[in-house]
């Protein structure tokens, strides 16, 4: 019985338990360099079985091979994590003295159990998509966008914060997650989107007499209710569309917050700054460095993708509304993930966690600003006619004419 390939992986991501609880108990595989050089070897030896695995059926996609072993490297965080709040005992002991001593930060806890339960779900995800060659693109630049967004926190953050000068070897193995999402985002990015271009003359004409006597060759020969849909869709001010409006004033809402979160963190000295930072999200001033880290990336980065998200929502035909849309959904879902969690995790030492007197406004205003890109991408995932690109009129003219 041939199992399907995502349950192979599963079980074979499971594996890594038993890699870690050798590596525990084994002392000469403690040292740092020891620690490189078994991680390195690693990578190369699952991407090794899984290319003989079905080197009779090679994948299409060499993102099959990313996915299986950072599906492999997943189980060895979220054992970490669980490690470190008490669930389990005896796998990771050894890593936190001598591989990278800032995982016991309560960032790092909320990081490894994202990338163990989410990630890990989204590459097994992906992997049962190309084996039944079911769209995965969106699904892809969603994990890309937390991928990249997660190592552009932790790579940094841990140089900068109080554990720089604590750094071991081991710490350059999460270079390839970094690399791997950014190379698997630019890869998913040049693929071409499954939906066709809207050419506006044939929505416009009207439906043919008799059904054609062959099938033609080109969608833009079709009237379709869908493309007649985007028509009037894209007719709409977005007066007209109280959804996009909604999403409008939350992308408004986001932006004046990252900005003043931004100026938090760089030590505004208005007195508005102060309160917050004090008295609401002490967390911002922890000395690990990842929630300032966080903040500046989405003051630099962050920001100007909700003005170009609010641009997008008010002019018909951004296509590119349908990509960056979920890749950002996906980085702030995880940064959001990492930074509430820590802000109220017990590793966090007391003073720098969310007073219990403002709690609930604080936990509420972020899962809104975590809620604002999730609903973003999903209104343009789920209804992308807005956003699909006009054909020129004489451009489909000319289509028409050779089918």
């Amino acid at each position: 019985m041939n199992l399907p390939q995502e349950i192979c992986v599963f079980f074979f991501s499971m594996s890594a338990l038993g890699v870690l609880y050798v590596m525990n108990n084994i002392a000469a595989f403690q040292e740092p360099l020891a620690i490189l050089a078994i991680g390195a070897a690693l990578s190369g030896a699952v991407v090794l079985l899984a290319f003989l695995s079905v080197r009779h059926r090679p994948p299409k996609d060499l993102l099959f091979y990313l996915c299986v072993e950072f599906s492999f490297a997943s189980v060895m965080k979220l054992t970490s994590a669980l490690e470190q709040d008490g669930f389990t005992r005896g796998f990771t002991e050894f890593y936190q003295r001598t591989g990278e001593p800032y995982m016991v930060t309560a960032y790092a806890i909320m990081m490894c159990y994202w990338d163990g339960v989410v990630h890990f779900l989204l590459y097994l995800l992906l992997l049962r998509r190309m084996s039944r060659t079911a769209p995965y693109r969106s699904a892809g630049l969603f994990w890309a966008g937390s991928c990249f967004a997660s190592m552009a926190v932790f790579i940094p953050g841990t140089v900068i914060g109080k554990y720089g000068s604590s750094t071991h070897p081991a710490s350059w193995l999460n270079g390839r997650f970094l690399l791997g999402a950014a190379w698997a985002g630019l890869s998913l990015l040049r693929r071409p989107r499954e939906l066709p271009p809207v050419a506006v003359d044939v929505v416009r004409a009207a439906a043919p007499a008799r059904p054609p006597t062959r099938r033609p060759h080109s969608a833009l020969s079709l009237v379709s209710s869908p493309r007649m849909q985007a028509e009037r869709e894209q007719r709409k001010g977005v007066l007209s569309r109280p959804v996009d409006l909604l999403l409008t004033l939350l992308l408004l809402a986001a932006m004046a917050f990252s900005a003043f979160r931004g100026l938090v963190v760089l030590d505004c000295p208005l007195d508005s700054c102060f309160t917050y930072i004090y008295g609401y999200e002490p967390y911002l001033k922890d000395p690990v460095g990842y929630p300032r880290l966080t903040m500046l990336l989405f003051l630099f980065y962050g920001l100007p993708l909700m003005a170009a998200f609010v641009y997008g929502l008010w002019t018909p035909g951004c296509a590119w509304m349908l990509d960056w849309t979920v890749l950002f959904a996906g980085a702030v879902a995880q940064a959001q993930w990492c930074h509430i969690g820590a802000s109220l995790h017990m590793r966090t030492p007391y003073t720098y966690r969310t007073p219990e007197e403002t709690w609930w406004p604080v936990v509420l205003v972020n899962l809104l600003y975590t809620a604002t890109p999730l609903l973003l991408a999903y209104r343009c995932v789920r209804r992308p006619a807005f956003f699909v690109k006009s054909v020129p009129q004489g451009e489909a003219t000319q289509a028409k004419k050779n089918d």
